[in-house]
């Protein structure tokens, strides 16, 4: 399992492991008034809202236990709430999740809570409901008790402190007696300097936590090396904040005393720092934050669920970004479960979107890698496609192939075209040893795409000239090389389903009949069709064998790419 590739198999046997994880930390309850807002008040320029529906859900280190149990995890909860209606309908969530909560001690009349009115989609005002007193000290001398007990047999241990004042005293105390018979230790803390003494496996702060952790921005506390972003590749927005804490890694461990650390940077993604690793770069899908929150406690929840069943650290980060790219377009405080993890990435074996392929070709350039491009419908792949892409492939490090979308294809091939639909042909793609990324894109050239990824190289097979490409003017325009390729005869997807037709044969469709437009011609633009390589630099092996695991997200080194290899190496990132 160590250094493997993120495949839906590796997902499903992770899941299965069901590793013991007690969680440690504050509770609270989140909640959603939801109604209709018509008016305004005559009391104050304030919207009435007529509530119509009050939801609940655990909040805080009770989401990321609920998380956990999800996610497939036996989890144990120690904390405290308190002896009212909320803290009632906590446990009563928790008990359904799964989650054991002997461990949750009942005391005093205020249980934390957070509560939004929300008119349509638009969260009008926040509620935060909080203790104006420290917990007593008898309830915490009653947490502290829990914690043993719950830590036994256990694989993990995840703290998590929102500042609340429980995690203090004689529960810090009990927590630190506990840690040498725990194997896996993960803090997520809004204050991470009371915990160095714990030595964490791992710590998970965002920016400002880190920035308060260092007492000063982390534009000023590195002393490493810029990360370099050669000139001409596709905007990062996240890298500034990324380069900063690269540098200011190794002061962001010994302030924390943790082994390692993974930083969270929102909608910029994640960056893993491990000493003896490189740092590891993951990518957060943009989405609406109008009501969604709790991604932080899914992300922490799955890392470290991942950790526990063995995963390396920078694979646990990319799976836990998966869990929270899931939770983080949902409103509301969710929870990502067992079969949506492993949905997404048996979705992911193929195209990535574009804005997760542009924030990976950025770092595939600033690691000095020749990014190539290839485009075309790739219908029903056949020997002339992978003779044109494992040459393709020799032209530089890492392979880009763009796939025609169901309706471009049948824009441009006509009724009863795509026979496979994109996502097929997407899958197939990315099951091939020589490809690196997969897209789809809808429309008529890839142009949109060429602009905003800018290969440095953009090939094309040999039943085209430049004269005939849109795309030579934009490829050329940015300073990226335009390559021909040889083109192979009677190898294309045209001539197969009219072989097929002649011998009395029926070729499916992925489309209904009926869709405008006219057939193109075999070598038509946008049809992938099969070509050689003219004039390919000499010295790279032979691209032709077809991975164990579809790779669309976790590409090999070209070396490893040989047609007696056992499967592709997964590039540390």
């Amino acid at each position: 399992m160590p250094g493997s590739p993120i495949t839906p198999e590796l997902v499903q046997e992770v899941l299965g492991v069901a590793p013991h994880v007690t969680v440690v930390g504050d509770l609270a309850l989140d909640g959603w008034w939801t109604g209709r807002a018509q008016r305004i008040s005559r009391e104050a320029p304030a919207p009435v809202v007529e509530v119509t529906r009050r939801t609940h859900a655990p909040g805080q280190a009770a989401n990321t236990a609920a998380n956990l149990a999800a996610l497939g995890a036996r989890v144990r909860l120690v904390g405290v709430v308190g002896d009212d209606p909320d803290g009632r309908e906590l446990l009563a969530l928790l008990r359904a999740a799964g989650v054991d909560v002997t461990g949750v001690v009942v005391d005093g009349p205020i249980t934390p809570a957070k509560k939004r009115v929300v008119a349509g989609d638009q969260v009008l005002v926040r509620i935060d409901e909080v203790r104006e007193e420290p917990w007593p000290a008898a309830a915490l001398e009653a947490v502290a008790a829990r914690v043993g007990p719950a830590l036994a047999g256990a694989d993990a241990l995840l703290v998590c402190d929102y500042g609340a004042g429980m995690l203090t005293g004689p529960v810090r105390a009990a927590l630190e007696v506990a840690r040498p018979g725990v194997r896996t230790v993960a803090v997520d803390a809004h204050d991470l300097a009371p915990w160095a003494d714990l030595r964490p496996d791992v710590v998970t702060p965002n920016a400002a936590e880190a920035e308060l952790l260092l007492g000063v921005p982390l534009g000023d506390a590195g002393t490493g090396d810029q990360v370099e972003r050669p000139a001409g590749g596709p905007a990062d927005p996240g890298g500034d904040r990324v380069d900063e804490v690269v540098r200011a890694g190794a002061a962001l461990l010994a302030a924390s005393g943790a082994a390692a650390a993974v930083v969270t940077l929102d909608v910029a993604g994640t960056v893993t720092l491990e000493p003896g690793h490189p740092p590891h770069r993951t990518y957060a899908e943009p989405a609406s934050e109008a009501q969604a929150s709790g991604a932080g406690d899914t992300f922490v929840a799955a890392l470290t669920l991942a950790r526990a069943a063995g995963l390396p650290l920078a694979v646990a980060a990319d799976l836990a970004q998966a869990a929270a790219d899931v939770v983080v377009h949902r409103p509301g405080t969710s929870v990502c479960t067992a079969e949506q993890l492993l949905d997404r990435w048996q979705r992911r074996r193929g195209a990535l979107p574009a804005h997760e392929l542009v924030a990976r070709l950025a770092d595939e350039r600033a690691q000095g890698r020749r990014i190539v491009f290839t485009n075309g419908c790739f219908d029903v792949l056949h020997r002339g496609h992978t003779t044109s892409l494992e040459q393709a492939a020799r032209l530089g490090d890492v392979l880009v192939v763009a796939v025609n979308g169901d309706d471009s294809v049948a824009r441009l091939k006509g009724p009863g075209r795509p026979i496979n639909p994109a996502e097929d042909r997407a899958a197939v793609l990315a099951a091939l040893a020589c490809v690196d990324y997969v897209t789809v894109f809808d429309t008529d050239t890839p142009i949109p795409l060429l602009e905003e990824i800018r290969p440095d190289v953009y090939a094309k097979g040999g039943d085209y000239t430049p004269e005939m490409l849109a795309e030579a003017g934009v490829v050329r325009a940015y300073g990226g090389e335009l390559r021909m390729l040889d083109y192979v005869a009677d190898r294309s997807t045209t001539l197969m389903v009219e072989r097929i037709r002649e011998v009395g044969g029926t070729v499916p469709t992925a489309r209904p009949a009926g869709v405008a437009g006219g057939p193109a011609a075999p070598g038509a633009p946008g049809s992938g069709g099969g070509s050689i390589v003219a004039d390919v630099p000499a010295g790279r092996a032979a691209a032709g064998a077809t991975a164990g695991e579809p790779r669309a997200t976790a590409p090999a080194t070209r070396g490893d790419r040989g047609g007696d290899a056992a499967g592709p190496t997964p590039r540390s990132r």
